[in-house]
């Protein structure tokens, strides 16, 4: 463990002065387009510097989806690299959503890349599949336990065909065992939070899942363009909303063609969570 604070204490300050709402930044070419861009690499990077500037004082974290810029190539990483380290300059966390998964040193590969000090790509946390088994995590969790990052962990997601998967196994579901190991792993002194799509949230108790076994945060995707709502989140985590960390991207950034008009909407859906 370094001598810098840990993720868990990081977040939970900031999220104590910035508040719980979290920026998606998902530059697809349809809201390029909105925006009066192009799709291409030039435009990638006025819309992630705009997203900055205009917001990087007043969100909590971050949360760039990793293909809207993988999609450029090299080109599209070094963009990412820059917003992230914009970001942090802002005294945000950036929450990298990778969704990496894999086994043995390929795992490691994919841990030093989002965790490791010093990497180009050195984000606060990043978002981890696991469905190759808990267990091939291993290389990030105790990376991140190592350096004071942060992992989510998919857990129970709101797609269509995750159900199919993640609830599997009724009572002794895929989604239970996956959340029981998170749930023991944050008890060994590193931070790891759990994924919960804001609209499933009520399939752990239907599946008897204790959520409030897990000591980290949750990311909850699904808040306003998905359809759920600030009281939607309150009421599906009950206790456990004071763990919520809630990310929205369409719903703010659908604005930035306007002037302001990104910081206005965050603060409405800031105020209301």
């Amino acid at each position: 463990m370094t001598g810098r604070p840990s993720y868990r204490d990081r977040v939970a300050e900031t999220v104590a002065e910035r508040g719980r709402l979290c920026v998606g930044i998902d530059p697809h070419a349809s809201l390029l387009e909105a925006w009066g861009l192009k799709d291409d690499i030039a435009s990638l990077r006025e819309f992630s510097r705009r997203v900055v500037e205009e917001l990087g004082d007043e969100a909590a974290v971050f949360k760039p989806q990793v293909s809207f810029f993988e999609r450029f190539g090299s080109q599209g990483f070094a963009v990412l690299e820059e917003t992230m380290g914009a970001l942090r300059q802002k005294g945000a966390l950036v929450l990298a959503d990778a969704k990496r998964g894999d086994i043995g040193s390929t795992m490691a590969g994919y841990a030093d890349a989002w965790l490791g000090e010093g990497s180009a790509l050195e984000a606060d946390a990043v978002t981890l599949s696991p469905y190759l088994g808990f267990e091939s995590l291993r290389p990030a969790l105790d990376l991140a336990r190592e350096r004071g990052k942060g992992v989510y962990v998919l857990a129970l997601t709101s797609n269509p065909e995750g159900a199919s998967v993640q609830h599997r196994g009724g009572s002794e579901s895929v989604a239970k065992g996956v959340i029981d190991a998170a749930a023991a792993e944050s008890r060994t002194g590193g931070h790891v939070g759990l994924v919960i799509g804001a609209t499933t949230a009520g399939a752990a108790a239907e599946l008897g899942i204790d959520l409030g076994a897990v000591e980290g945060s949750f990311l909850t995707p699904g808040l306003g363009a998905q359809g759920a709502t600030a009281e939607d989140l309150k009421r599906s985590f009950g206790e456990d909303y004071r763990k919520v960390l809630a990310p929205s991207s369409r719903d703010i950034l659908k604005h930035g063609a306007r002037e302001g008009g990104m910081l206005e909407r965050f603060r409405e859906v800031r105020a209301s969570l």
